[in-house]
């Protein structure tokens, strides 16, 4: 599959090839924090607020006359490919943000700037520790945490209450009532659920008992074909049949679109969803705001009860090896990771990277439900290789061709040998 075969050439072997070493960090930066410099930073998606955003821009600005900081965003779509170009280019951004599953793959890379020295005055123990144990390499710290979240599910109360359910509190309860729910409308899904959206599958084969790839040896062994992952494989092909009529080759983004035109009843997605639902309907990503007094939620219920094992999302941020203002970047990192910034991700829904703001979150049913699936929450697989079986789109495509109806044992039969080539190769 040259689909495959390309991405395999993984991001540690592109960066190498042009010159980015695999030692970045070894030599301490000796620019002095000029002024008069342009720090660019890349933020990804609208997670974001622009409060936050514009608070970066205004304080590293006074604190640095004549530099200025531009954000630039770029959409999760093709980012490692983009990455890959950028931080081994010469045009490189000064501080990028990137997915908790793809900051190993950069790491070891060694696309980033050793912030070792800089833990403490970057948050230190108060950082997000699973967040900072993917963004450390070998005892250096690289790549801090920016925010996380776990997915929710948010759901329409009236509707729930004509189909005459209740919250579920198992996994084969929440199945049957997406199902209901659907049944019920013909029109809507009784769970959204496009075919490209892995992150909401990974908890049904977690909570089965199974795994995507494990250790071996040296290497790795990919468990999608196993006895345990199949019964959550097929449990999630029933879902994407007979509870969601989202389309079968569309991603997760904008799950608020569908909600908000009553087409969807119900959705799994991250907790800041919330905010893009109850967004103004004048706004940029309208929302409904008037959907607030029957938007209900609740963290996804594992097999046997309390929260699922659901998809740990977020992001870390780090500082390229190539910067040229290195310690701007730094004072800038500060800034991105100080209290004032991250209370503005903590009253947007995200978890903070400080773990002494989760009181930020507030105490509504969102911030309740924020709390229980995150103390469940799990990251896929810590292979620096990780970042290239994403970019492959290996289970986008393994999700798509569930929710058409495929076979599954063949299906997760091929998906295994495909990540093993990869995070083997």
């Amino acid at each position: 599959m040259k689909k495959i075969a390309i991405a395999a050439l993984g991001v540690a072997g592109v960066l190498a090839a042009t010159g980015c070493s695999a030692a970045a960090g070894d030599d301490e930066p000796s620019a002095p924090a000029e002024e008069g410099a342009e720090l660019r930073v890349w933020l990804v998606g609208t997670d974001t607020p622009e409060a936050a955003r514009e608070l970066l821009i205004d304080t590293f600005e006074a604190e640095h006359p004549g530099s200025t900081l531009v954000i630039e965003e770029q959409s999760w779509d093709g980012l490692v490919d983009r990455l890959t170009t950028a931080l081994s280019g010469s045009d490189s951004p000064d501080i990028v943000e990137i997915g908790n599953t793809q900051t190993p793959a950069f790491t070891t890379a060694g696309a980033f700037l050793d912030l070792t020295e800089h833990y403490e005055a970057l948050g230190g123990d108060d950082l997000l520790p699973g967040f900072v144990e993917i963004g450390t390499l070998d005892g250096s710290f690289y790549a801090p945490p920016l925010y996380s979240g776990s997915r929710l599910v948010f759901y329409d109360t009236a509707a729930y209450e004509e189909a005459g359910l209740t919250v579920p509190t198992t996994l084969d309860e929440y199945v049957a009532n997406a199902t209901a729910l659907a049944e019920a409308n013909p029109e809507a899904s009784g769970l959204w659920w496009p075919g490209q959206d892995w992150y909401n599958a990974l908890p049904f084969v977690w909570e089965h008992g199974g795994e995507i790839a494990v250790p071996e040896g040296e290497g790795w062994d990919a468990q999608l074909s196993s006895e345990a992952s199949l019964a959550g494989l097929e449990q999630v092909q029933q879902v994407m049949q007979e509870a969601s009529r989202a389309p079968v080759d569309a991603n997760e983004t904008n799950p608020q679109v569908g909600y908000c035109d009553g087409t969807s009843l119900q959705i799994s997605a991250p907790s800041w969803v919330k905010w893009s639902i109850l967004a103004p309907a004048d706004a940029e990503a309208p929302g409904c705001p008037d959907a607030e007094e029957t938007l209900g939620v609740y963290a996804m219920p594992g097999m046997d009860g309390g929260a699922a094992q659901v998809f740990a999302g977020g992001s870390n941020i780090a500082v390229s090896a190539a910067t040229e203002h290195p310690e701007l970047a730094v004072d800038a990192l500060e800034i991105i990771l100080g209290e004032e910034f991250q209370t503005i991700y903590g009253e947007n829904g995200l978890v903070p990277a400080r773990v002494s703001l989760a009181s930020t979150l507030g105490t509504d049913a969102v911030a309740e439900a924020t709390t229980e699936a995150a103390a469940n929450a799990r990251l896929t697989p810590a292979s620096p290789r990780w970042a290239d079986v994403e970019a492959a789109g290996l289970l986008q495509d393994l999700f798509v061709q569930i929710a058409q109806g495929g076979d599954v044992q063949a299906l997760a039969e091929q998906a295994d040998a495909d990540i093993e080539a990869i995070l083997n190769g």
